[in-house]
């Protein structure tokens, strides 16, 4: 009897194990910074993550050379945080909407970061990100999106896994 009950318990008690991610935009000059952080309780397996800023209010491009698309100043993809959890490096060219990174694995609380400057084609301050101006960009986390809201983060709700 006592044995049911304890079972009976934890099923209704247990929450299923997450492995979410969460990606944060933050705006500063000269270098933009993205980083990407598993917020959940179970290891992210091998993966892809794509920053997609196609849908972005604004037209966001990544400025990564002194000519092209661009404006004003602009810097290079640069790895500043997490690297033993990346595969491969991206390359990225001026004008482009998207980069996406490999990782090998992220545990709970692990993260990466990467610098690089973000400029928008709509006018507005085409140095200077607003959250207006990233809302609905994309981030994918293999066949799994999620949305920027204009609080510069987008949440990639995950599959339940095993911890």
């Amino acid at each position: 009897m006592r044995f049911s009950f304890l079972l009976a318990s934890a099923l209704v008690f247990s929450t299923p194990a997450v492995a979410d991610i969460v990606v944060r935009f933050d705006e500063s000059a000269p270098k933009d910074r993205f980083t990407i952080t598993n917020t959940g309780n179970c290891a992210l397996p091998l993966t892809s993550v794509t920053i997609d800023l196609t849908g972005s209010a604004a037209g966001l491009i990544f400025d990564v050379t002194g000519s092209g698309a661009g404006v004003s100043v602009f810097q290079p993809f640069q790895l500043v945080l997490g690297g033993e959890h990346v595969s491969t490096l991206p390359q990225v060219k001026d004008g482009d909407r998207a980069v996406s990174l490999k990782l090998k694995g992220l545990g709970p609380n692990q993260r990466v970061a990467f610098t690089i400057d973000v400029d928008d084609t709509a006018g507005a301050s085409e140095t200077m990100v607003s959250g207006s101006e990233i809302k609905g960009a994309t981030v994918w986390a293999g066949k799994v999106s999620g949305t920027f809201g204009t609080d510069k983060i987008a949440r990639v709700k995950l599959p339940a896994c095993t911890s």
